[in-house]
């Protein structure tokens, strides 16, 4: 029986997220069978941690991290350099998709639309694009310092706000894009596979922390009906992205659709490469809906591990690529 150690908490803005779907991968792989270790961790180094993997004497390791530090590639340089089998992104592919800068230069040279955007300096007091926009971080999640700014005064705001963000996290840098008024589309791609489309439509029209993780009066609906090609459309254009990025075994990519005069058109907004498993979460939703539970989920997951660095093992044996 596969041992699996479970990774919840992590340093960022995300943790207490990371706990909740921790919590729930940990259940499942019981249910699903599998021995289970959970554990939750803040940022411990790599001898800390190649002690933990030794003292739960796991086989491969579930990291349910969600944010820079967690998701977006120094977890994985550990994981990577431990040489153990686990779920998710490799290091480069995992700083890939947590740049959003990155994931649309990656995702328009793949054909797939994306909406323009530029760095926001903060010591600019100019937007460097013609509002309205939308302000949020590069290389943060689940709309952790997302602001809308339809006009001069919620520009200023979030511009102050950028910059009270900046003075506690200099390193943190921020991003514009054309703000666009739209129905938000989410497709999970799963061992290189589009799952059912989710369309999300919270109560208060805006996609927030709250919104996620917090109220219970979103509505999601899966496999929804869509104008004319374009459930079909996007779910390639996932697939696509999660190639161009070098994902693999499963992330979630995540667009805006609108209809405007020009009639329907979506954009993408971002890929996620560790997608929640909370009550709240999308890509089990839509995996449910497809004929995979949360213990058949996680189980596929932990296979996918196992099986690749078997083959990695192999490969370095052999000489093969």
């Amino acid at each position: 029986m596969t041992r699996v150690l479970v990774l919840a908490g992590g340093p960022d803005a995300e943790r207490e997220v990371s706990l909740q779907s921790g919590a729930g991968v940990a259940d499942a792989a019981r249910r699903a069978g599998l021995e289970v270790v959970h554990e939750t961790i803040g940022r411990p180094s790599v001898s800390e941690l190649r002690a933990l993997i030794e003292r739960a004497g796991a086989q491969a390791v579930f990291p349910a991290l969600h944010g820079p530090w967690g998701e977006g590639g120094p977890l994985q340089d550990m994981l990577e350099t431990i040489g153990v089998a686990y779920v998710g992104c490799r290091s480069h592919a995992a700083r890939l998709a947590m740049d959003k800068l990155a994931t649309k230069l990656f995702a328009a040279q793949a054909g797939v639309p994306t909406l323009p955007a530029a760095v926001l300096n903060p010591l600019d007091d100019v937007c460097p694009l013609a509002l309205p926009v939308v302000v949020k971080p590069v290389h943060e999640g689940s709309s952790v310092g997302l602001h809308l700014c339809p006009d001069r005064g919620a520009w200023a705001r979030a511009l102050a706000a950028v910059r009270d963000a900046h003075h506690a996290h200099p390193h943190r840098t921020s991003m514009v894009e054309r703000m666009v008024r739209g129905v938000e589309l989410t497709v999970g791609v799963l061992g290189g596979e589009a799952l059912p489309v989710v369309r999300i439509e919270p109560a208060s029209g805006v996609y927030d922390y709250d919104a996620k993780y917090v109220r219970e009066d979103t509505r999601y609906s899966v496999a929804p009906e869509l104008p004319d090609g374009v459930s079909e459309r996007v779910r390639q254009d996932a697939i696509s992205v999660a190639r161009a990025l070098g994902v693999r075994h499963l992330c979630r990519v995540d667009f805006l659709m609108e209809d405007g005069a020009d009639g329907v058109r979506y954009w993408l907004l971002e890929a996620n490469t560790m997608p929640g498993f909370t009550s709240h979460s999308l890509l089990p939703m839509a995996a449910a809906h497809a004929g995979l539970d949360m213990p058949a989920l996680v189980r596929r997951l932990v296979e996918m591990a196992t099986h690749d660095a078997g083959a990695n093992g192999r490969n370095a044996r052999t000489g093969g690529s």
